[in-house]
């Protein structure tokens, strides 16, 4: 799976097989204009979005699938394509006839997306299905293939972390630290588990669940509340005398930070911040708090005292056998420049703030 998401990541093509079937997939995102062409040569290529994407553009989408797909119309070009992915702003959402007639995706192609979304890029595929003929022609380029049998299986392997190293750090909130850093066993981004002070692990453990914010963790950004959320949290553990900062590195709320700076785009041309993570083809919450539940299950934490303002994570842990005793509240960092992003996740996503 790793070597699938390195060579979409890059822009080369892949195969997934089903049913006796070949699909050649690339990602919008990293599609260029040679490859682009090399496909379409190859058969009718069909574009593959998100439901969420497609109702941004005005679509009224059949079923209940949350994958659609489309064949490009005759003489797209690789730009028009760019644009129906979502690599331009609202101004250019507009396109001239709108979208052909969408289709619900099938089970492979929701899988493209999964592939995509784990990869941080934007949730849109070509797909062009192979013939006898065609997929003979590229046989020899050593493209990376997988059944799709295999993919699920792979990403939720993804969810399996692996404590790999630990040690004692002394921190300006508490002399007394340990980090202990958690490695999906597939491979991928890292994961931390904080203890600040000196936290009884038998429970119930004083624990925040952080998901990465680089532009308020590290920059300060006003944007949000995070970084405040951060060290506030971080000096109440230290005042109660122990707790667990589970950082999770899924910045933007699961979409990655390149795909968060075009959210930020978007909010300043008038979205709000649900809003523009459905103009991208994302859900208003990519997150994956199984692998918070996991961590805390290798730390032999089963209860909480969970410190957050969004019901929707304690839903999620309690589901996932973790005990929230208790809710703290964690409202800190409201300035002017975030007033409105705060409005949103209260009234849109059910934040108590």
């Amino acid at each position: 799976m790793r070597r699938l998401q390195g060579d979409l990541a890059v822009g080369l093509p892949i195969v997934l097989r089903h049913d006796g079937a070949a699909v050649l997939v690339a990602l919008v995102e990293s599609l260029t204009q040679a490859r682009y062409s090399a496909m379409t040569d190859l058969g009718t290529p069909e574009l593959v979005v998100t439901r969420r994407r497609a109702v941004a553009l005005g679509a009224q989408p059949p079923g209940q699938g949350d994958t659609l797909r489309f064949r490009l119309p005759p003489g797209a070009e690789l730009g028009w394509v760019a644009a129906v992915a979502g690599r331009s702003g609202p101004q250019d959402g507009d396109l001239e006839g709108g979208l052909p007639i969408l289709q619900t995706g099938s089970a492979l192609h929701r899988a493209m997306l999964d592939i995509a979304k784990s990869i941080h890029v934007l949730p849109a595929a070509l797909a062009v299905p192979l013939s006898v003929e065609t997929e003979a022609v590229i046989a020899d380029l050593g493209l990376s293939t997988m059944p799709l049998a295999r993919v699920l299986p792979a990403l939720e392997e993804a969810r399996s972390q692996t404590c790999v190293s630990s040690a004692q750090l002394p921190m300006d909130v508490s002399s007394s630290g340990h980090v202990h850093v958690f490695r999906p066993d597939a491979g991928g981004p890292d994961h931390y588990a904080i203890e600040v002070g000196t936290p009884d692990l038998s429970g119930p453990v004083l624990v925040r669940l952080h998901s990465a914010c680089f532009t308020g963790d590290v920059l300060g950004s006003l944007k949000c509340d995070c970084g405040p959320q951060l060290r506030a949290a971080m000096a109440a553990m230290a005042e109660a005398g122990g707790g667990v900062l589970i950082y999770l590195n899924q910045e933007g709320r699961g979409i990655g930070l390149a795909n968060k700076m075009r959210a930020y785009a978007l909010q300043d041309a008038g979205l709000d911040t649900v809003e523009a993570n459905h103009w991208l083809g994302f859900e208003d919450d990519q997150r994956d708090f199984r692998i918070g539940a996991q961590i805390l299950g290798r730390m032999g934490i089963d209860r909480v005292r969970l410190m957050t303002n969004n019901p929707a994570k304690m839903a999620s842990l309690s589901a996932l056998g973790v005990t929230v005793v208790d809710r703290v509240p964690l409202r800190v960092g409201k300035t002017a420049q975030n007033a409105h992003y705060l409005a949103t996740k209260a009234a849109k996503s059910g934040h108590l703030l």
